[in-house]
């Protein structure tokens, strides 16, 4: 169960941050996010039936809070994640953090990418764990991306 969960995570949050990429709706993003969130941790509490309920209780509770979250995250904030994030995967080792801040709003994340692999169809792929913070309030999640033939990383699903 728990790793099901997991790949739900990952899953989730590859098209939370895709749909950011291509103009989604910031409040969709942190819902997204909040939700992913709320999974993962969800999935660390009880066992059998009371695991499931943790689960779907985590995941509505932090799509609620990553809702109010992506509410705040501007355009400068998702240009600042998405440099940060193939600035990233392309070039920090794995392990080592990096971040993001807007001046303008103090908005701020983060991403820590793992090490690389060549997945079934011989891409090279990266997982990561990424943060947003608004406001005092942090969101974390895990995802993972695929260098494409031009160099760029593309977010893809679990």
């Amino acid at each position: 169960m728990i790793r099901s969960a997991r790949f739900i995570a990952i899953g989730l949050i590859a098209l939370g941050l895709a749909a950011c990429q291509q103009g989604g709706q910031k409040q969709t993003l942190g819902t997204l996010l909040g939700a992913v969130g709320g999974a993962v941790a969800g999935s660390q509490v009880g066992k059998g039936r009371g695991q499931l309920v943790a689960v779907a209780a985590g995941t509505l509770l932090g799509g609620f809070l990553g809702g109010e979250i992506g509410k705040s995250l501007d355009n400068a904030d998702r240009i600042a994640m998405e440099q940060n994030t193939q600035r990233s995967l392309e070039a920090t080792p794995s392990g080592t953090t990096t971040s993001w801040r807007n001046p303008d709003n103090g908005h701020s994340g983060t991403v820590t990418p793992q090490p690389s692999y060549q997945n079934a169809s011989g891409q090279y792929c990266r997982e990561y764990e990424q943060s947003i913070s608004v406001d005092g309030k942090t969101e974390t999640a895990y995802g993972t991306a695929c260098r494409q033939p031009d160099g760029s990383w593309k977010i893809v699903n679990g």
